[in-house]
């Protein structure tokens, strides 16, 4: 935590820092050390990851660190094992030693229910002959468990859980959260030597978008939000482990060793939290509560759990801990648990149904998907009849059956997951699932290449492939043709009036005006929502083409760096590679989708149909919004998203991508998220509802 008058020294340091790295004449003398430069990055990163605030655009921040990596290059014996740039390390991990931690990790006593809570707490209060006791409640985050060891202010090593006992040695990894500050100052409370529980999180933002990736390539997503962060710490190559985007949230001291008596040392847990907050951690500080007897923390809890959906990150309970450090060491521990904590679960999101059949489904690359039939059950407050079971090898892997009692898990509002069968309750009326060799819709003969787990129908002109092109191409994120759902284009498809994609644009409303269900004004409609999409921004249309790996983001990349659809054609894989965020892979499937001459002919039609296929320029910003910066969360009621973003647009506003201190109003909708929490912390932005949001645009 940084005191408002270092803020500002920080603040003023940065723009001399950058001033001075952006001036390609730097004969003249640096604004400061490199140790100067080295707390400007840590202050930044700081904002960024703990307090969800940035100062400075990553651009900016990139070219701090750069330079700093360009200066201990040239003399390496300035660097310090807590730069910056010693995060990510070289080479690969080649085995995770085995450690002792210098205090054993004990599990805690579960609760499921109040009684227990209550039960616990007279067990408490006869031990400690108290009338009530004073208690620290907060969440229980469902991740990773991890304990750090900092020596002399130094983080020095990062372990597993392990057996309690023993844990993995994964510090090169650990030292890529950059929730974790390389160094802290403990030595200003008088600790020499420190060891901090914790849990690593991956959000579930970055959840959903790193089990999209996985999806797109093939692979079976992950189940929950705690699999993908254990699955990261385990990666042998710390600098893939540094993408995963992962969070460590800090929540008990275990262990430390003071220099001197210096009585600065807190003497609560809540004061411990307190205390790594001040040092630069992510603790649960402002989520915990401090109450005195358990009916407070009865109450505290159920009101914490009505909220659970709403926070950006995973927990599965609360945990209750005697807030008086020298009450806990009265208390004591049991060989399995200590007596001073206890866990209140959350009610399960899990269930079990029955596997009833397999459905298989072709996507619009050709990618064939089995669908599972389960009996419907409820799961989180949602019913449950059908969950992908993604590949072949996802089917071998978990041991299903048709007819296997299975077990289904669903985490917030993350989609269904099967977690494993039940074979020890099987009757023998259980059957194989066989997964076709053939196409299930034009009969063509699956392929599977080499580094993917899925198969594939490589006819382009399949009818599936061809309904599901057009339901992206028409869908809110592409070219955004309102009245023209999913229902609409197998309606019209199965009547033979919408071939392809083209055809969206000579489509005959005189024939639909007469097909049952549609009247001349909804014919209508449609038809000015279609002839409306023509001028769709670039970005929309590339998204919109359904290029394997090309999504929302890197659509608007391409479309931001060309003037006309067609520069993608002229270009090499390692041209496209140029751009920002694409790798390989992308750059290749860029690149054959523009050698393949149906696809040429495809945009060829639609350009002859009155389809722009080109940037447009920018427009002057002026208006009655012009600098002011905009961002949608939730669900809108009244307006789609895409048409209360063109409202801002139309008045010189912004629309920006993330929460920081940069923003100046953020619109919540229903089921609004971790983007909520996260501006709630920023003062100076201002949080409208829907309506709110349509009194400002009529003003």
């Amino acid at each position: 935590m940084y005191h408002p008058d270092e803020i500002k020294i920080l603040q003023k340091q940065s723009h001399n820092w950058l001033s001075y790295v952006s001036n390609t004449n730097q004969e003249k003398k640096a604004p400061g050390t490199v140790e100067d430069l080295r707390q400007v990055l840590r202050f930044h990163e700081n904002r960024y990851y703990v307090m969800n605030d940035p100062l400075l655009s990553d651009f900016e921040y990139d070219s701090l660190f750069k330079y700093l990596e360009k200066w201990e290059k040239e003399d390496p014996s300035i660097i310090t094992k807590d730069s910056p740039t010693q995060r990510v390390g070289i080479g690969l991990i080649k085995d995770f030693p085995k450690r002792q931690h210098l205090v054993p990790m004990l599990s805690l006593e579960n609760s499921y229910n109040a009684d227990d809570l209550l039960d616990w707490d007279r067990k408490a209060r006869e031990l400690s002959k108290l009338a009530e006791i004073e208690y620290c409640v907060e969440p229980k985050f469902d991740g990773a468990s991890i304990s750090v060891v900092y020596d002399h202010d130094q983080l020095s090593r990062g372990l597993t859980r392990g057996d309690g006992e023993t844990g993995d040695d994964i510090t090169p990894n650990i030292k890529q959260i950059r929730t974790l500050p390389l160094s802290a100052k403990f030595s200003n409370y008088g600790i020499e030597q420190i060891e901090i529980r914790g849990e690593v999180l991956m959000n579930k933002n970055n959840f959903k978008q790193y089990n999209e990736a996985l999806i797109e390539e093939g692979t079976p997503p992950l189940a929950n939000p705690r699999n993908a962060a254990a699955g990261s710490l385990r990666i042998k190559d710390p600098f893939i482990v540094s993408k995963r985007n992962l969070e460590a949230f800090l929540y008990h001291v275990s262990y430390f060793t003071l220099t001197a008596q210096s009585g600065l040392e807190p003497k609560t847990h809540s004061g411990m939290l307190e205390m790594l907050w001040i040092l630069g951690f992510r603790s649960p500080k402002q989520e915990m509560k401090v109450v005195t007897g358990i009916q407070g923390v009865i109450q505290y809890i159920t009101s914490f759990e009505e909220k659970r959906d709403s926070l950006p990150y995973e927990i599965d309970g609360m945990v209750i801990k005697v807030n008086d450090l020298h009450l806990q060491d009265q208390l004591g521990n049991t060989s399995h648990h200590p007596r001073w904590a206890i866990a209140y679960k959350f009610k399960a999101r899990q269930a079990t149904s029955q596997l009833l059949g397999v459905e298989f489904q072709v996507g619009r690359t050709g990618a064939v998907t089995p669908v599972a039939k389960i009996k419907p059950v409820q799961v989180g407050g949602v019913t449950v009849s059908s969950i992908s079971i993604h590949n072949e090898d996802y089917i071998k892997d978990k041991d299903l059956m048709i007819g296997d009692a299975i077990l289904i898990e669903r985490s917030g509002d993350v989609i269904p997951q099967i977690v494993k069968s039940l074979p020890e309750l099987r009757n023998g009326n259980e059957t194989l699932i066989e997964f076709p060799k053939k196409c299930p819709v034009c009969h063509t003969a699956l392929f599977k290449p080499v580094d993917e787990a899925v198969w594939r129908c490589v006819n382009i002109n399949c009818e599936a492939q061809i309904i599901e092109r057009i339901i992206h191409f028409v869908s809110k994120d592409a070219m955004d043709i309102r009245s023209f759902g999913e229902a609409n284009v197998r309606r019209f498809y199965s009547l033979g009036i919408l071939p392809d994609v083209p055809s969206i644009y000579t489509l005959d409303f005189e024939t639909i005006k007469k097909i049952e269900g549609f009247g001349i004004k909804s014919a209508e409609n449609l038809q000015q929502a279609i002839e409306s999409s023509k001028n769709q921004s670039l970005h929309r249309l590339i998204y919109a083409l359904g290029i394997r790996f090309v999504g929302e983001t890197t659509a608007k990349t391409l479309a931001q760096s060309i003037d006309h659809v067609y520069d993608l054609a002229k270009l090499s894989p390692e041209k496209l590679m140029l751009f920002e965020d694409v790798g390989v892979k992308v750059a290749n499937s860029i690149y054959e989708f523009f050698k393949n001459e149906d696809n040429l002919k495809m945009l060829q039609k639609l350009e002859q149909l009155g389809v722009s296929l080109q940037r447009k320029e920018n427009m002057p910003v002026s208006g009655d919004l012009a600098g002011q910066t905009f961002l949608f969360t939730g669900t809108l009621q009244e307006l789609k998203r895409s048409e209360a973003e063109t409202m801002v647009e139309n008045l010189g506003g912004k629309i920006v991508s993330g929460v920081s201190s940069k923003l100046h109003y953020l619109v919540v909708g229903e089921d609004a998220g971790s983007k909520l929490e996260k501006a709630k912390k920023i003062p100076s932005i201002k949080i409208l509802n829907e309506k709110d949001f349509l009194t400002l645009m009529n003003k």
